[in-house]
């Protein structure tokens, strides 16, 4: 808000940054050294001990510059960080303890010490209860990283943050903004929509940014809009039946026949071993005789000839061939008969 005074202010010009926040320093603490003494501890996995071991004495020296104290005990597998007598600055504790939380959760050395400095914060997503089922928690977790990393990737350079998915959490390091998409992202990930949609967002938004003339307007006629099938979840049956046709019975549906009830019908139950071995053995040369029998005629038909002109007539003459007298006589009456009814 522009101030209202009339008075000139030298000192507060144009390219003085207001949002930046300064370091603060130990005379920027009024009231002096901290009264209490304030600490943080976490447990870690066993697989981090020999890690933490190796670079306990880069995180010491780093923590003391900050005149944090911090112990690392390998019988409980816990980290423990605590303020001084020289502590200045109530902040650096807070710090001090995201940092060991990150290094409980996999995050190199080199990236959690970043923590510490000023507009760099942290959020650890907790992933492990969001999904039920072991194999969709997996397979929607492997989303979150994409083929070959190329997903995470994209998510980090879009936000500027440092993601790590390990387990059943996701860590991530950078801005406020950034975090806050971050987290959208993944917790979206987890509900079952793909990151790809959040990463097209937030490159159009990227590019809307740039523009002067879109930045103080509403972006929502540039944005993708995603509709969400709401599919029934009601499994339906293949063939559905129409029982308003059908008369109400009290009675149960009679059973159906099992094989030995079948059997019983037919007969075969009661013949011998060798009469049912018999009994298939006839029926499966039955079965043979007739597939070499269609065999056959599948095999015949090319060689068939095509029917020619006189062929009809006979046709007609093979079909009366043994006839009697009486027959005959009989028929061309018939015949004539016929035709006499038409006229």
């Amino acid at each position: 808000m522009p101030s209202t005074h009339d008075k000139e202010k030298p000192w507060d010009t144009g390219d003085i940054d207001k949002w930046k926040i300064e370091e603060f320093k130990a005379e920027d603490n009024k009231a002096g050294a901290l009264t209490e003494e304030s600490s943080f501890a976490t447990l870690f996995p066993k697989y981090r001990e020999t890690y933490l071991r190796e670079a306990w004495p880069l995180i010491t020296r780093t923590l003391e510059k900050h005149h944090i104290a911090c112990t690392l005990d390998l019988v409980e597998g816990s980290m423990t960080v605590r303020t001084t007598r020289k502590t200045y600055d109530p902040a650096a504790i807070l710090n001090a303890r995201d940092l060991i939380k990150l290094l409980a959760r996999s995050v190199p050395v080199s990236q959690a010490i970043k923590i510490l400095e000023d507009g760099v914060a942290c959020d650890i997503i907790k992933i492990g209860n969001l999904v039920r089922n072991k194999e969709r928690f997996v397979k929607r977790r492997q989303r979150i990283l994409g083929p070959g990393g190329s997903t995470l990737k994209a998510l980090e350079l879009l936000t500027g943050c440092y993601i790590l998915v390990q387990g059943g959490t996701v860590a991530a390091m950078g801005g406020y903004k950034g975090l806050k998409e971050v987290r959208r992202v993944v917790e979206g990930c987890m509900d079952n929509i793909h990151p790809i949609y959040h990463i097209k967002e937030l490159m159009i938004k990227r590019e809307l940014q740039k523009d002067p003339e879109l930045v103080n307007e509403n972006w929502d006629r540039f944005l993708p809009q995603f509709k969400k099938r709401t599919l029934s979840k009601r499994k339906k049956p293949l063939k559905i039946t129409d029982k308003s046709k059908k008369t109400y019975t009290p009675f149960p549906p009679a059973p159906e026949k099992s094989k030995i009830d079948l059997q019983i019908e037919s007969g075969e139950y009661f013949l011998s071993k060798q009469s049912k071995e018999r009994a298939a053995r006839q029926e499966r040369e039955e079965k043979r005789k007739e597939r070499k029998e269609d065999k056959k005629k599948e095999r015949e038909k090319d060689f068939v000839p095509p029917l020619e002109a006189g062929d009809h007539k006979k046709d007609k003459k093979r079909k009366h061939e043994g006839e009697t007298r009486e027959e005959r006589k009989a028929r061309k009456e018939e015949k004539r008969r016929r035709k006499a009814t038409k006229t």
